[in-house]
């Protein structure tokens, strides 16, 4: 059963239609939704919170805040960094820069690291639970056939790599823990407005679309799965 919920980067346009989601299908459960600025959402179980992302010592308190009356029951990282007015996706070895490569893995992977580290220990260890962050297909090494975005590709690879060594330490001690990287598909966002004119049609989804169907996947992941990127459609993606 879920009591419990954790989003962080509950602003977004993802992590805001999770929030939604979540609330509509848990509506006696605690949801603590995490932003910079606080979650405009209230109602119900919904209790806003603002975190300061780039202080460890919030994110830790965060993590206390979220599980002092009851351990977790599923946690969902909601954020991410493709492009800003400064950065753009590289689109040759040309374009690298280091402060493009420390900025996307700082947000990309650093972040999500670091709140793996103090909110994978507060999951419910008495019965299933589930942590889960965003990834993306494009940090699959496989699947890799266009090039380019370098730096977003790599800190998503990253990820991947981190969850799955997080997913191995925690199942040791937590055997009913499920931690996955999701990828939502390509959704209406500030993420993706820039690069939506080349997608066929029918591939980008509303970000409420894309959260009914990441929770779906989520609800369906057992323990052995652990470890592993699953798409929107509940499709494992190859490392």
């Amino acid at each position: 059963m879920i009591r419990n919920i954790a989003v962080i980067g509950s602003s977004g346009a993802i992590g805001s239609a999770m929030v939604r989601q979540l609330a509509h299908v848990y509506p006696d459960a605690v949801l603590h939704a995490f932003s910079r600025s606080g979650c405009a959402q209230s109602g119900g179980g919904i209790v806003g919170h603002s975190l300061d992302m780039e202080s460890e010592d919030g994110i830790a308190a965060a993590a206390e805040m979220a599980s002092k009356d009851m351990p977790l029951d599923l946690v969902f990282v909601a954020i991410g960094m493709l492009h800003d007015r400064e950065v753009q996706p590289e689109k040759a070895l040309r374009d690298l820069s280091a402060e493009k490569l420390q900025r996307l893995f700082f947000v990309n992977t650093i972040l999500p690291a670091l709140l793996m580290k103090h909110f994978l220990p507060k999951l419910n260890r008495k019965e299933r639970s589930v942590f889960a962050a965003l990834s993306a297909r494009v940090g699959s090494i496989s699947d890799n056939r266009l090039g380019g975005w370098y730096s977003y590709r790599a800190s998503k690879s990253a990820l991947n790599m981190i969850i799955r060594n997080a997913a191995i330490e925690v199942g040791r001690r937590n055997k009913q823990a499920v931690i996955v990287g999701m990828h939502p598909g390509t959704v209406d966002s500030a993420l993706s407005q820039p690069f939506q004119s080349n997608l066929p049609a029918g591939q980008l989804f509303t970000a409420d679309h894309s959260a009914v169907k990441m929770l779906d996947v989520l609800l369906s992941l057992s323990s052995d799965q652990s470890g592993r990127c699953f798409a929107w459609d509940g499709q494992e993606i190859a490392p």
